[in-house]
């Protein structure tokens, strides 16, 4: 088991046994709680094995919605092979908890995603990057910086779609003008 894997536990689980469902099984998370919804007649040990594979099946899509710092980090790598003739060093690229952001990138080349992007389309996540990306070589928001960014065909576009999800986020990833 990996270590993500394990860090996952296992949820209380609430039986709601339904008169009117006669076959069919469902279940969902709520509020951390495996809420099993099964016909009333279902037998306690059959309950129980229905938990336990319902279970099984959420906590596969909760791992692969997770973020992958790895993933990122691949990104990252062929953006900057192909955007920036591979010159570009940074010291790490990883996902990490910004309510207020949606990158940073520090002087030392740390370079950080809000996991809230993790569930974004992959070419909105490669904006992002490229963002981060160019505040490698303009540390600021001047017109050299916008110019790098621009490279990414999918720039405007991206910038748009951040702008609906959050038009706070603004004046960071928007060009002054």
């Amino acid at each position: 088991m990996t270590a993500s894997r394990a860090s996952l536990q296992r949820p209380e689980v609430r039986i709601v046994a339904s008169p009117r469902r006669r076959r069919t099984v469902s279940a969902r998370l709520v509020d951390g709680v495996l809420e099993l919804r099964v016909p009333a007649a279902m037998p306690i040990a059959e309950r129980e094995r229905w938990a336990e594979r319902m279970w099984t099946s959420i906590e596969r899509r909760l791992q692969r919605a997770r973020p992958s710092d790895e993933r990122l980090e691949g990104r990252a790598r062929e953006l900057n092979r192909r955007l920036f003739g591979g010159r570009l060093r940074w010291t790490s690229v990883a996902f990490a908890e910004q309510r207020r952001r949606w990158g940073s990138c520090s002087a030392a080349g740390v370079i950080r995603i809000s996991s809230r992007a993790a569930g974004l389309p992959d070419w909105v996540l490669d904006y992002l990057l490229v963002h981060e990306l160019a505040h490698l070589l303009e540390p600021d928001h001047g017109p050299g910086f916008w110019a790098l960014v621009d490279r990414y065909p999918l720039a405007e576009r991206a910038r748009g779609y951040l702008l609906a999800i959050d038009h706070g986020m603004a004046e960071v990833l928007l060009p002054e003008g």
